[in-house]
């Protein structure tokens, strides 16, 4: 069981940023594909970005050029820089590990609240 822990969360103004950060507890982080996915209240969790054991990147098409995901597999952690924040961006942003096609872990989720 690897588990995962968010921080980074909180309250911000519109126009602000914020840096989430999930750290793994074990080193398969090194090769697994891992993804940012958020939950506003009333709506299905979405995919916000994505980064492969190798490095390459997906974004959710609304939110490329705010976001920037990237990883450090020597602190088994990744991160989410988001930019330009608007209100719309709050939910729970919940970190994802995804280890060859049998094993996933979710984090605990982290508050993004952004005021206008």
């Amino acid at each position: 069981q690897v588990q995962l822990v968010e921080s980074g969360g909180g309250l911000v103004q519109a126009g602000g940023s914020l840096r989430l950060s999930c750290a793994a507890s074990r080193s398969i982080f090194r090769r697994s594909n891992m993804g940012w996915y958020r939950q506003a209240p009333g709506q299905q969790r979405e995919l916000v970005a994505a980064i492969t054991s190798v490095g390459m990147t997906n974004y959710a098409d609304s939110l490329k050029g705010r976001f920037t995901i990237s990883r450090d597999n020597a602190k088994n952690t990744v991160y989410l820089q988001m930019n330009s924040l608007k209100p719309e961006d709050t939910a729970v942003y919940y970190c994802n590990l995804k280890y060859g096609t049998d094993y996933e872990n979710w984090g605990q989720g982290t508050q993004v609240s952004v005021s206008s």
